[in-house]
């Protein structure tokens, strides 16, 4: 009876320790999974729009804080508006640089656009066991592509640097240090544009409606008071002969 005890506490304790083990594997699997860079639009990236997105950057480390981060825009697809948010404790350079071949916005060529964006801790920066959103406005997105990869530098207050550059690679593994990819959604309406790009649009061409019926209006108007002033006058001259004539009778 007391073998049988012996054997089953042995039992019990190598499953313990052979759960502990696993575990232990699948915590330190998981782990650089959440210590990603990733980057996530507010709401959706459509093509041909406009977008704000979140380059949510956590802090793995124990000992050191997140003290600046480097954001490469894609130099495949330009986006020729980039607009970062303030964040307190955070000073923010934006960089730009010379295109090989210029874009057009609004009409207008643009030869430059943002190259690299770049937050740099005033203070403690992104302590241990938090983690910090960088918003950044971009646009127009670009139409011919579905994803846009930007590439991430992380720096810690031990002056630790990790390159999150690493592109995923169709039918392969995920990479030790992925980029940031931000994936693109259709574009919502037939002008190729963001929605809020389409109403802007349709309130000009209604505010030009109004106003050009407000015009044929006033036209109107004044055409009518000038008949009614013809009139008027027409028949006053008509009451003037008929009242010479009533005179001269007399």
């Amino acid at each position: 009876m007391q073998a049988s005890r012996t054997a089953s506490r042995r039992i019990a304790s190598r499953v313990a320790a052979a759960g502990a083990v696993a575990g232990a594997a699948v915590l330190t699997l998981s782990a650089p999974a959440f210590a990603h860079v990733t980057v996530q639009p507010e709401g959706s990236a459509a093509k041909g729009g406009y977008a704000v997105v979140d380059f949510k950057v956590p802090n793995e480390r124990d000992n050191a804080s997140t003290t600046k981060l480097e954001v490469s825009l894609p130099t495949d697809h330009p986006i020729a508006s980039v607009m970062p948010e303030p964040i307190p404790g955070w000073t923010v350079q934006v960089t730009k640089s010379k295109l090989d071949k210029p874009l057009t916005m609004h009409g207008e060529k643009i030869d430059e656009a943002v190259s690299k964006v770049t937050w740099t801790a005033d203070g403690k920066g992104v302590q241990p066991g938090y983690f910090q959103k960088f918003p950044l406005s971009v646009g127009a997105l670009p139409e011919d592509a579905d994803q846009l990869v930007f590439k991430a530098i992380q720096t810690y207050s031990d002056k630790e640097v990790v390159r999150w550059i690493e592109v995923q690679r169709k039918g392969q593994d995920e990479p030790e240090n992925p980029a940031p990819v931000l994936e693109l959604t259709a574009s919502t309406d037939g002008h190729h544009g963001s929605a809020a790009a389409k109403d802007a649009s349709d309130k000009t061409e209604h505010t030009a409606a109004a106003d050009s019926g407000s015009d044929d209006g006033s036209d109107t108007t004044a055409r009518v008071l000038g008949v009614v002033g013809i009139v008027v006058g027409l028949a006053g001259v008509g009451y003037g002969v008929v009242a010479g004539r009533r005179r001269t009778t007399g």
